[in-house]
């Protein structure tokens, strides 16, 4: 099979192991996101935002090593791979049950019936956040010439998780949650999106890159 993205074999390899891992987190983000968070009365902010940043991580690999047409492809596979998720546990509600699991088919209805609300807030914000997110890591690498890595993630995460987490609230829980807890919810969720970003997602970043790049000056 020919190579699509033009690297060596190990690479390409790589690529669609962080694919997979990227398009996985993002899903279960969806599915998590229909269970909202409390924080000491303070503010809430939906489960998905724990697994969420490791697509945005991911996002930051594969732009950084495979250029931003890469990035690109992969941001429009994980769109066709929400679609099947919506389209599948769609279909899902709709076919008959035996009467002695009548509880379970009412928990999936309530999970997957609020899923196709949060799928296209989750479209629309991952086409926003994630696409401003590797286009301003791009940008910034040219600007940089290739260095200060920490700028690039850090920097583009901060342009793409607010585009992303504005985005998402208002489409997924308009009308459904008060003003201000929706105000909250952003709030929450952006902060604690950029704390993981600066605490986790970054260091770990260097670290896969630098893995990558490793194992091809070895050859």
């Amino acid at each position: 099979m020919k190579n699509p993205i033009a690297f060596s074999a190990r690479k390409y390899k790589i690529f669609i192991v962080l694919s997979a891992i990227m398009i996985t987190s993002y899903l279960t983000a969806n599915i998590m996101a229909v269970k909202l968070v409390r924080i000491f009365e303070l503010t809430m902010f939906d489960a998905g935002t724990i697994t969420f940043p490791i697509s945005y991580l991911l996002g930051d690999v594969v732009t950084e090593i495979y250029g931003f047409k890469n990035a690109r492809r992969l941001i429009f596979l994980t769109f066709f791979c929400n679609i099947f998720l919506v389209a599948a546990t769609s279909i899902g509600l709709i076919l008959p049950s035996p009467d002695f699991l009548e509880e379970t088919t009412k928990a999936y209805a309530t999970i997957f019936s609020v899923v196709p609300r949060i799928l296209v807030a989750s479209i629309i914000a991952f086409f926003a956040g994630e696409l401003l997110n590797a286009w301003t890591m791009e940008g910034i690498k040219k600007m940089t010439s290739g260095r200060f890595l920490w700028i690039r993630t850090i920097g583009s995460s901060a342009i793409g998780y607010l585009a992303d987490t504005v985005l998402f609230v208002l489409i997924a829980f308009a009308a459904a949650t008060p003003v201000k807890d929706m105000v909250t919810m952003i709030i929450a969720q952006y902060m604690m999106k950029m704390g993981l970003e600066m605490l986790c997602s970054t260091p770990l970043a260097y670290m896969v890159i630098r893995w990558i790049n490793k194992g091809e000056d070895k050859k």
